[in-house]
């Protein structure tokens, strides 16, 4: 068996999801699908991280196993040729067997991407998350302060989550704005479920004038997601960069979305 990694893009519009689902199409579907056409047999595919309905990533990482002798090149274009237009195989590389897309992974990148304007978008719909209020960015940037570090994310955590502890480690959470958009960036060993839509909800709702910015910690405080406000839609969402250890030799971030104004 060989084990490759790839690097895959898509639009999450049309999906509900990554995850294979009996009720809907889904990222994961449509990939193994194309996979196991150019390998000729079933292939499944595992990714470094599940993602929502309606998320986005421009570098979401699988790994997947296969008998089947194809140069690279063949991969590359023959995977793309049978997905569907929506999503794309950005790279491809042959990886050792101990490689595995989640488990290997020690750190991953979201950026999420808000369109501050009176009038809500056309061009962009599905593409950005629309808040109709004004938002201060420095008030932003403040909150974030808070949640940098190692701590109990309870709060920022879906009450579905399926995690086994809350306790996650965010490196780094930057504020920026260009023009009427504003893009949250966020680095972390590992997410909850919903946790980077719980924290722009967070920061969004501070931005807005509805909280100070030490209602950020107060929130991390309370471990109790009751105490956290709104979860952020996740059509402004998208997975941008999955970390790995040097030795894999693995790509670890992809294309930024960004928008004009």
């Amino acid at each position: 068996m060989n084990r490759f990694a790839a690097g895959i893009a898509y639009d999450g519009r049309q999906y509900m999801g990554w995850q294979r689902q009996h009720h809907g199409a889904s990222v994961q579907a449509a990939v193994e699908a194309a996979v196991s056409s150019v390998a000729a047999s079933r292939v499944e595919v595992v990714c470094a991280g599940r993602t929502d309905a309606g998320v986005h990533a421009s570098q979401q990482i699988v790994h997947f196993d296969t008998p089947a002798q194809r140069p690279l090149h063949g991969w590359l274009r023959g995977v793309n040729s049978n997905l569907p237009r929506d999503v794309a195989l950005q790279w491809i590389m042959p990886v050792p067997p101990g490689f595995h897309a989640r488990f290997s992974a020690t750190a991953r990148s979201y950026r999420y991407v808000i369109y501050s304007h009176p009038v809500r978008p056309a061009l962009h719909r599905g593409r950005v998350a629309w808040t109709y209020r004004s938002l201060e960015v420095e008030r932003m940037r403040a909150a974030a302060h808070f949640l940098i570090g190692e701590h109990d994310f309870s709060s920022f955590r879906a009450v579905a989550c399926q995690a086994r502890h809350p306790i996650r480690r965010v490196e780094d959470l930057t504020v920026t704005r260009a023009g009427d958009y504003l893009y949250l960036d966020v680095t972390a060993n590992a997410f909850l479920h919903h946790m980077v839509r719980n924290i722009a909800g967070v920061l969004m709702s501070i931005g807005a004038g509805d909280h100070d910015p030490e209602w950020a910690g107060a929130v991390l405080e309370a471990r109790d997601r009751t105490a956290g406000g709104v979860t952020a839609p996740g059509e402004g969402l998208y997975l941008v960069g999955v970390r790995y250890p040097d030795a894999f030799g693995v790509p670890e971030r992809g294309e930024l979305p960004a928008f004009a104004c």
